[in-house]
């Protein structure tokens, strides 16, 4: 791994080429994001992001790296994950959190 990898921000990992990878909208599309600030993230710790909130709850109260690292269940994500490797990928427990 070189050092011009991407930084995921939400782990702070490098995002090794060939890993999965994808753009996160701060501000879901659906909720008026479109256009808006993304980031790219490693695919699983996009897919945790989603299986904790409804697009909803992002726009309102998570828009933000900072607002996600400082929820519970993002920071319990977050220090598991840092202790993978970089290019590390599995399936994410949980679904999405049922819709009030």
């Amino acid at each position: 791994m070189n050092d011009e990898s991407p930084i995921c921000p939400l782990c702070e990992r490098p995002i090794p080429p060939g890993a999965p990878a994808s753009l996160h909208h701060l501000v879901p599309k659906l909720k008026g994001g479109k256009g808006g600030p993304t980031v790219l993230l490693h695919q699983i710790c996009h897919k945790a992001i989603h299986a904790a909130f409804t697009e909803g709850e992002l726009a309102r109260d998570y828009a933000s790296i900072e607002a996600l690292q400082g929820h519970p269940r993002i920071a319990r994500f977050v220090a598991w994950i840092r202790r993978r490797p970089p290019g590390f990928h599995a399936r994410t427990a949980g679904g999405r959190r049922k819709r009030r």
